[in-house]
């Protein structure tokens, strides 16, 4: 086994978890985050249910015109 590509990969793994750790830390100081219309709140009970429709189409554009723009071949 290649130890260099296996060290590769644990950066790359240490570093996209460090990313997801810092969004963690950031997301619940967004304002809209998570209140646009079209996120559903329901509660039944003690039964809390949460639906982010609209805030997970607003994340997934911006991360696709993102990633589109960083991964264009030109």
């Amino acid at each position: 086994m290649d130890t260099g590509l296996l060290g590769k990969g644990l950066i790359l793994l240490g570093l996209l978890m460090a990313l997801l750790g810092a969004t963690f830390l950031i997301a619940p100081k967004i304002p809209f985050l998570g209140r646009l219309p079209g996120d559903f709140a329901f509660q039944l009970g003690n039964v809390k249910v949460f639906a982010p429709l609209a805030t997970c189409l607003v994340l997934s554009l911006l991360l696709t015109w993102l990633l589109n723009l960083l991964f264009a071949r030109r």
